[in-house]
């Protein structure tokens, strides 16, 4: 049977989970969207950290320079690097997809002490994840994060790169950008760049990256059955840590609510 078969059809119930999660019907006000950004934002955050160590491992980036030792597996990794670290921005300008959600939360007015503290505190300590630990980092964005990151400190290729495919933005439903339109013209426009952001970055997966993750997928897992079913079990763990963040993210979106 096709390995990459065997891995959709594990996780197949774990999408159907996490597309129909409730927290779709919890963001049905501008308040609960920005708690969610408030949270999502270190999983957009983290997502560039997958990519990176795919870079780091398949792309020469020392110098001196030496030739990649899979050249196809360098250009898949750094055309997805090119658009998601340096992407149009809508307005003639650059960004990264991190950059374009942080922008996006700016124009709302979702807070974003918690991923600026993170940041801030990472450039002064590169390598060190003590930053997670502030107060102003959500508890269930810690642990998401925490997860990745375990997962990173293992040097299992095969399952950054399962996790990496498997745990991308299409499994935000078409739901949630309909929720996301009704907000924004009930805000008066304060979700463009929000919308900007989805518009372009569920496109990309969809589209190109997606279908080149799993190609990168495929190349370093090979015939291997031992590295395959690493690939499986990457798959169904970072399905989990999402579905933990999503029901985190609810619990949060109750407690502003009853905090008001």
């Amino acid at each position: 049977m096709n390995p990459l078969y065997t891995i959709e059809k594990r996780i197949a119930p774990l999408k159907d989970a996490l597309l129909n999660h409730r927290i779709y019907a919890e963001i049905d006000r501008m308040d609960a969207l920005r708690v969610f950004m408030e949270h999502h934002v270190f999983a957009v955050w983290d997502f560039m950290s997958l990519l990176k160590v795919l870079q780091r491992q398949l792309c020469c980036v020392e110098v001196p320079w030496i030739p990649a030792a899979d050249p196809q597996s360098c250009r898949l990794v750094n055309e997805i690097v090119l658009a998601e670290e340096s992407d149009e921005d809508g307005r003639g300008g650059i960004a990264s997809h991190f950059e374009l959600y942080h922008h996006s939360m700016k124009q709302c007015g979702a807070n974003t002490a918690g991923i600026d503290g993170f940041l801030s505190e990472l450039r002064q300590s590169p390598g060190s994840l003590a930053a997670m630990e502030s107060p102003e980092v959500p508890p269930a964005a810690r642990r998401f994060v925490q997860q990745t990151f375990k997962l990173i400190e293992t040097g299992n290729l095969c399952a950054v790169a399962s996790a990496f495919t498997f745990g991308r933005e299409d499994l935000l439903p078409e739901v949630f950008q309909r929720i996301v339109d009704e907000l924004n013209t009930q805000g008066g426009g304060t979700l463009e760049d929000f919308k900007y952001y989805l518009d372009r970055h569920i496109s990309l997966d969809g589209d190109e990256h997606g279908p080149m993750a799993t190609r990168l997928l495929q190349s370093l897992c090979g015939a291997d059955v031992s590295l395959w079913e690493e690939a499986e079990q990457a798959a169904v763990d970072c399905l989990v840590a999402r579905q933990e963040l999503w029901d985190g993210i609810c619990d949060a979106i109750s407690q502003n609510e009853s905090s008001r």
